[in-house]
């Protein structure tokens, strides 16, 4: 009988190990966004949706921005958030990546996500990266070229990209792209250059239907907005308005040889999750290096034609600028 006991209980602790090893442990850099909260509600929240299954929020590094005042006030709060759904808050980096799997990376302030992620790609961990990848296109160059040199798959996005009919426009279903106007709300930032801290959204979208190959553009502004110009290789035009004032919302209309489409707006954060948990699970990215890197640099041009009152400005002048950045950035990585 005794023994009978024992072998029911060894079986109980291997199949309890069994089970531990399917999930995959997820780890959070940055608790001074919203996206922190909602992706750990979504994912611990004991909900019945089947993406999420298989993973587990287990430990987060609150900081996060130290000087976005925005940011970093949301920091004690969400502490308390992610806490109540079983999240253990870890001192540093260093030591939430020896208990995770796999790393969100969603720090609110670009300036930091380099530096962050350095300590991602060497611990050999797959990793997210939240919107925007870098604060600067010279970041995001740099992001990637060390996610390479370690050999870590990794992805950037917004939430407008996965929006259902936005994926519908990106695959031809509504018919061909013959051009696109799409907007978003532009709140400027200080610290990071116009449209990469927020108006990123509208740009993105813009690319998830337009996909790459633009070629130059040029920028109108006044305190109002921002609307940029952008032409396509093959001649299409795709253009963005950044709203400063006036509502905030997200949109556009794509043109197809039958008329016009209406492009999605904002529809939460789960179709983004599951983009990113299936990356977790296959080291895929759903979106190329070379896509999130040409939309960085199409804001950089957009900033320099402004610069230079409404300029058309190539993509290949702004991303040789943000080259030459990158190549410091990625020296000092190097030297650590």
């Amino acid at each position: 009988m005794k023994s009978r006991i024992s072998f029911f209980f060894v079986l109980l602790i291997i199949s309890t190990s069994i089970y531990a090893q399917k999930v995959m442990r997820i780890g959070i850099i940055g608790l001074d966004t919203s996206h922190s909260t909602a992706f750990t509600e979504l994912i611990n929240g004991g909900s019945d949706e089947t993406f999420s299954k298989g993973f587990r929020v287990v430990a987060a590094y609150p900081y996060g921005s130290k000087t976005i005042q925005s940011s970093y006030e949301r920091i004690p709060g969400y502490i308390e958030k992610v806490k109540e759904q079983g999240v253990e808050i870890v001192p540093s980096i260093a030591n939430l990546l020896t208990k995770v799997d796999c790393v969100l990376l969603e720090t609110n302030d670009g300036r930091l996500h380099l530096e962050q992620a350095m300590e991602v790609f060497k611990a050999g961990k797959i990793c997210y990266i939240d919107k925007p990848v870098g604060a600067t296109l010279g970041d995001a160059i740099a992001i990637y070229e060390m996610a390479e040199k370690y050999n870590i798959p990794v992805f950037s996005s917004s939430a407008l990209r996965f929006t259902p009919q936005n994926q519908k426009l990106r695959s031809g279903e509504l018919g061909k792209i013959l051009g696109a106007d799409c907007y978003s709300p532009h709140k400027a930032e200080p610290t990071h250059p116009d449209f990469g801290f927020y108006g990123i959204h509208g740009v993105e979208t813009l690319y998830t239907i337009m996909g790459t190959g633009c070629e130059s553009v040029n920028r109108m502004s006044s305190d109002r907005g921002d609307v940029v110009t952008g032409r396509w290789k093959d001649g299409r035009i795709g253009t963005f308005r950044g709203i400063t004032k006036g509502p905030q919302i997200y949109g556009g209309t794509a043109y197809t040889p039958k008329g016009s489409v209406a492009v999605g707006g904002y529809q939460g954060y789960k179709t983004l999750l599951e983009q990113i948990l299936k990356f977790f699970r296959t080291g895929i990215p759903p979106i190329s290096k070379e896509e999130t890197i040409e939309i960085f640099t199409f804001m950089k041009a957009s900033n320099m034609s402004k610069e230079q009152n409404g300029k058309i400005i190539t993509l290949e002048e702004a991303y040789q600028k943000g080259w030459k950045d990158a190549r410091k950035l990625i020296k000092a990585c190097n030297k650590k």
